[in-house]
């Protein structure tokens, strides 16, 4: 099976599509330079030591999906300033739940600034699983509910569990069918 017909399998989830436009590492380091004010090639490169190549491929790949904008420099008209979208902007908790698990997972102690709130300076917590009224989740808490079916529906395979035998369902009783994981 070839690696769209894999991806098809997925029908419908965003998944596949984000990552086709965020899915290998030198994106995310150019992201979180971005996030952290870089906004020149020349600077992308020199902090990155990244090959010009790679570089000028994937900021053409991160401006052509809406993430990052190309700009013309007002006071020089041969300069581009690459800064993030409003789009670019909404993977930034991505991008920290990505490091936090970085550093909670690594072989290696995390290193380093902190990321802190900028009013109090305080570290910030944690990018978690939230229920819509606040509750902490894990994935053990979660399921696949359908777009399409009617608000309200109840019965067999109206909601399909994350986790456990992909078999398994669940009835529904009395629910929205509003997915709010963000997911699927």
């Amino acid at each position: 099976m070839n690696d769209r017909k894999c991806l098809d399998a997925f029908g419908g989830c965003a998944l596949p599509a984000a990552l086709e436009a965020m899915g290998e590492r030198w994106s995310f380091l150019i992201l979180r330079a971005a996030f952290d004010g870089i906004v020149y090639f020349e600077d992308f490169q020199a902090t990155l030591g990244i090959a010009r190549n790679i570089l000028s491929n994937r900021l053409g790949k991160l401006v052509a999906n809406g993430i990052l904008s190309r700009e013309p420099v007002a006071s020089d008209k041969r300069r581009i300033a690459y800064r993030l979208t409003e789009k670019g902007a909404g993977l930034v908790p991505v991008m920290i739940a990505l490091r936090q698990w970085g550093e909670k997972w690594s072989d290696r102690p995390p290193a380093g600034r902190v990321l802190c709130d900028l009013r109090d300076g305080a570290p910030i917590r944690p990018v978690t699983l939230q229920a819509a009224d606040g509750r902490p989740l894990s994935y053990q808490d979660l399921c696949w509910i359908d777009r399409n079916r009617p608000p309200g529906a109840t019965g067999e395979g109206a909601r399909a569990p994350c986790c456990g035998s992909a078999l398994a369902t669940v009835s529904v009783e009395g629910g929205s069918g509003t997915d709010r994981s963000g997911g699927g």
